[in-house]
């Protein structure tokens, strides 16, 4: 048998190397899909009006891409898959849904108040913060004096609550047609709107809100939350509040 030459034995090296390396292209495809796409419909997530490292270092930013990105983006996901079969869900009023629940079939009543509940809240959650956020004033800081004992009870009575909520849920202020306020808790994801009220701001205090920066802390985050609190947008929400126009 005569001997390959240079050029047939490089030739040949190279076809073996080639069909050798195939199998692992091949396996490092299958091993990462690309992600499926989120279910489609009539709820959707709200952009964040800032970047994600807006608040750092008080939030930081992969706690922000999380919350909004995971935790948030499937709440939606979940109701768009409900809504698939009751279309009813997509096109009434959020806060008409969250007000009736008991109107709603047994076999989507716990998803719907979960998901809605948590899509409601994050959403005014996402709205009331804004970097270099200001200071309340005028009827915003008169209703938070008559009815709040002034900011720095305020803040304190409010931060005590959050840290009382057993496990996960919201400390909110709510706000009555005629203006007044109120220091709230409720669990999970549930809503003053079941109840027939209106959330002027809140604060969430599930753990996915805090835990990479905090851990434990949760009096810590409680206080540094402040920081971001946009008082211009709540002064908006007091108004629309009491003018009977404030959705979610």
């Amino acid at each position: 048998m005569s001997s390959m030459s240079r050029r047939q034995l490089m030739f040949a090296a190279t076809g073996i190397a080639a069909v050798a390396a195939a199998p692992r292209l091949v396996f490092a495809q299958a091993a990462a899909p690309a992600p499926a796409a989120a279910p489609t419909g009539p709820f959707t997530l709200p952009p964040l009006a800032y970047p994600t490292n807006a608040f750092e270092p008080h939030i930081d930013a992969k706690t922000m891409e999380i919350h909004h990105g995971k935790h948030h983006a499937a709440y939606v996901a979940n109701l768009n898959n409900v809504a698939k079969t009751n279309a009813q869900l997509g096109t009434a009023k959020i806060e008409d849904v969250l007000g009736n629940l008991n109107a709603l079939d047994d076999s989507i009543k716990f998803t719907v108040r979960n998901n809605l509940g948590g899509h409601a809240n994050h959403t005014m959650f996402w709205e009331i913060m804004a970097p270099n956020g200001g200071k309340p004033e005028g009827d915003v800081l008169a209703a938070i004096d008559r009815d709040l004992g002034g900011m720095e009870k305020f803040q304190n009575d409010f931060n005590a609550a959050g840290g009382r909520q057993f496990g996960s849920g919201w400390v909110f202020v709510t706000v009555a047609k005629d203006g007044k306020l109120a220091i709230e808790t409720r669990p999970n994801q549930d809503s003053p709107i079941m109840d027939g009220k209106r959330a002027l701001m809140g604060n969430d205090v599930w753990e996915h809100a805090y835990y990479l920066n905090y851990q434990n802390r949760r009096a810590d985050y409680l206080k540094a939350w402040w920081n971001t609190v946009n008082w211009a947008k709540i002064a908006e929400r007091y108004a629309a509040a009491k003018a009977g126009t404030l959705g979610v």
